[in-house]
């Protein structure tokens, strides 16, 4: 290739073709010879139109660009905050979280990561245009990766909302949830039954904040307080996002965002454990940081563990494809990958201890309140049904609240030695952390009942409420800004719409469809959202992915390009990983997860206003079947591509001829001549029913002038600029 460091601009007409000698000696051997070409591609001899503009200048052209991260940071904190939608609270998980987490972290997440920053940057379109481009029959994962985005989308920004209206209300001394509400009548004041049977903080969160109905077949009408939250919050992303990555992903942004959640939860963090009840409850015997290793026997937990590393990095949404398709050729995408996982498992870690102190705390002060209460007990049967001998001479029973929990459990323990037959019917409870822990809430009742119970009791509580809610608003917009990307990105490189339209129209259906989760019943909604149109398809997008690059395209092949692009060869690690290992857990997960629907109804937690409490009920049949509908409408992208590339209902070739004019940082289009035949295609000499089209009725050629007839060359399918120099001896490509 020339040592030409210059480029010569060349001004040509429409109908005039360079030769590969001309075009190469315009590009830079040193610099990314992918940088100032643009594809225009030919359908069916219609007109020329654009059809692909990669980075780069073009000398005063009137062209439109892909956009281009400002600087590494602002790709890598992007990548960062792209994650967030983490489920470190789940029940049942918590701790025994973290060790499944980073096993499959590393067999999993650290691959598929890698996998999807590589082909996003190596190919440089979204998720559409990328599987299209690894097999035309698989195009449909890039579809089903729009769907499993905007279902996500959906029900996520709702969480947003609710963070918006707690952070509304925290400027406020004390805090609204600080107390139970009292009616008043003519004759007393009394506390409103519902919140003294639960708490003040599950009570404002069910009954002020979503008005819940007690099922959901009950609507119950819209509930205006949150509808107003949604329309501010997805009102908030559309204008971040109307620019696209150049406006909402602009550094300053990125790194405020990032840096603010870091020292919110840092704050929080230092406020938690300096107050003296949190550190108690921590500290003294362990109990909220125990790890119960037996716990990792079931296969639930690991099936949580590796829903937390695909929501946490990304996987499976289109979004960590979208931002990498932005990033220069040569960019050091394992290096990223690496360093963006590394970054997402130490904040969970972080996140995680913060949750271990909140419930900690928590279960500090339940167990207070459970030990005062049944020390009394024991006061009201002494003489009666208690024999006063048996209390110790060492605890004072006149001072109820003073009694501690070891000698509470002294007492109890007496009790029951001697009145073994009676002991039930006396209604003393076994008062400890571990009971309260295991009682924990989870889910969104985690930051909205949990953590805010444990701010009252705070000093300052409206501070550490407000930079809360502050934190979580932050980390929800950044996953938000990623996911909606998934969505845009693949569509408008696919489509070739107008940013700005599509944004606008995308937000304006998601806030309507929206309107469905700030009803009552909205809470069971989102349940539904995120058990079944989420987690399950997400599982089978990711396979399809694994699957798609290792066995259809070839891992043989990937790893060429890898070298290619990179300039060295990745680990062998990686080799077996997306060839063996990961394919296998990820079969493994997904055949687990459809057992336990199999063998589990679908069903939700329903809260019942006049027990105050939550109860577990089964989905009626309507709801069932919206269920199913959820599952099946996200992974049916998959089956129906497949099938109409499989009967040529849409041909993966064309017959339609057409030959690529180039300019500087644009190439033309222009037909073909009648007469003029196929040679050999654009990736190692295929011929033309060896080289699929990457887009439907869509075909690419190169036009060779030198001292013979001119000679078109057959559609190679595949779009980037470099693969128009793939059979030079003196720059090979690979297949990608």
């Amino acid at each position: 290739m020339p040592k030409n460091s210059k480029a010569v601009k060349r001004e040509l007409d429409d109908d005039v073709t360079e030769s590969v000698k001309d075009l190469l000696s315009n590009e830079d051997a040193c610099d990314d010879s992918f940088k100032k070409s643009s594809l225009i591609v030919n359908n069916h001899g219609g007109e020329g139109k654009e059809c692909d503009v990669e980075e780069g200048g073009s000398d005063g052209e009137e062209e439109e660009e892909r956009p281009a991260w400002n600087s590494k940071l602002q790709y890598i904190l992007a990548q960062a905050m792209l994650g967030g939608n983490g489920r470190t609270q789940e029940k049942g998980s918590e701790r025994a979280y973290l060790v499944p987490y980073l096993i499959l972290l590393i067999l999993i997440g650290i691959p598929l990561f890698f996998l999807e920053l590589a082909v996003g940057q190596r190919i440089r379109r979204g998720s559409i245009g990328v599987w299209n481009y690894i097999s035309p029959r698989l195009g449909g994962i890039g579809f089903a990766s729009c769907v499993v985005c905007f279902f996500v989308a959906l029900y996520y920004n709702v969480i947003i909302s609710w963070s918006l209206f707690y952070f509304s209300q925290s400027f406020q001394h004390p805090l609204p949830w600080h107390e139970c509400p009292l009616v008043k009548n003519k004759s007393s004041t009394f506390v409103v039954p519902e919140c003294e049977k639960s708490s003040a903080t599950t009570y404002y969160w069910y009954r002020e904040a979503l008005n819940i109905s007690d099922s959901i077949s009950e609507g119950g009408g819209l509930n205006w307080k949150m509808t107003l939250c949604l329309l501010a919050a997805w009102s908030m992303v559309c204008l971040a996002m109307i620019k696209g990555i150049q406006s909402s992903g602009k550094s300053s942004e990125c790194i405020r965002s990032c840096v603010f959640t870091c020292r919110a939860t840092t704050c929080y963090m230092i406020g938690l454990f300096n107050c003296k009840k949190s550190r108690g409850a921590v500290l003294t015997d362990g109990a909220a940081l125990r790890f119960q290793l037996e716990i990792m026997l079931e296969a639930k937990v690991w099936r949580e563990a590796a829903t937390q590393v695909f929501f946490a990095l990304g996987l499976g949404f289109g979004g960590v494809i979208a931002f990498s398709s932005y990033n220069k050729r040569d960019n050091n995408c394992h290096f990223d990958a690496v360093l963006v996982s590394l970054i997402n498992f130490f904040t969970s870690v972080l996140a995680t201890l913060v949750v271990f102190a909140v419930l900690g705390f928590k279960a500090n002060i339940m167990n207070s309140k459970c030990v005062a209460l049944n020390t009394q007990k024991i006061v009201d049967l002494l003489g009666n049904r208690i024999d006063g001998g048996l209390i110790p001479h060492h605890i004072n029973l006149t001072q109820v609240s003073q009694v501690s929990a070891e000698d509470y459990h002294q007492m109890i323990d007496i009790i029951k030695g001697v009145k073994e037959d009676e002991f039930p019917k006396l209604g003393l409870e076994f008062c400890s952390i571990e009971g309260e822990l295991n009682k924990a809430v989870q889910g969104t009742g985690l930051a909205f009942i949990a953590f805010t119970e444990a701010m009252t009791h705070f000093p300052a509580s409206p501070f550490w409420s407000v930079m809360f809610f502050l934190m979580l608003i932050n980390l929800g917009l950044g996953s938000m800004f990623g996911t909606i990307e998934g969505i845009l990105t693949p569509l408008i490189d696919t489509f070739k719409v107008r940013k700005e339209f599509l944004t606008v129209g995308c937000c304006a259906l998601a806030f309507s469809i929206g309107l469905l989760f700030v009803q009552r019943s909205g809470n069971y909604y989102v349940a539904m959202f995120d058990d079944y149109s989420a987690t399950l398809p997400l599982l089978i997008v990711v396979v399809l992915e694994n699957v798609a690059i290792a066995w259809v395209y070839g891992i043989d092949k990937f790893f060429e390009d890898l070298k290619d692009m990179l300039g060295f060869t990745p680990y062998r690690f990686y080799y077996y990983m997306w060839k063996y290992i990961t394919p296998i857990l990820l079969l493994v997960l997904l055949c687990s997860s459809f057992i336990q629907l199999a063998m589990t109804p679908p069903s939700y937690s329903a809260w019942i206003e006049e027990e105050a409490k939550e109860q577990t009920l089964r989905f009626p049949v309507w709801g069932i079947v919206v269920c199913i509908s959820l599952v099946v409408m996200a992974i049916m992208p998959v089956p129906v591509v497949f099938c109409l590339r499989y009967f040529n209902i849409i041909d993966d070739n064309t017959s339609s001829r057409s030959a690529v004019a180039y300019k500087k940082g644009r190439i033309i289009k222009e037909s073909a001549r009648p007469g003029e035949d196929d040679d050999s295609s654009l990736i190692q000499g295929k011929s033309p029913s060896e080289a699929p089209s990457p887009m439907p009725g869509n075909s690419i050629y190169r036009k060779q002038s030198g001292g013979g007839p001119d000679v078109d060359t057959a559609p190679n399918g595949r779009y980037g600029i470099g693969y128009l120099m793939a059979d030079m001896p003196d720059m090979p490509e690979s297949d990608l």
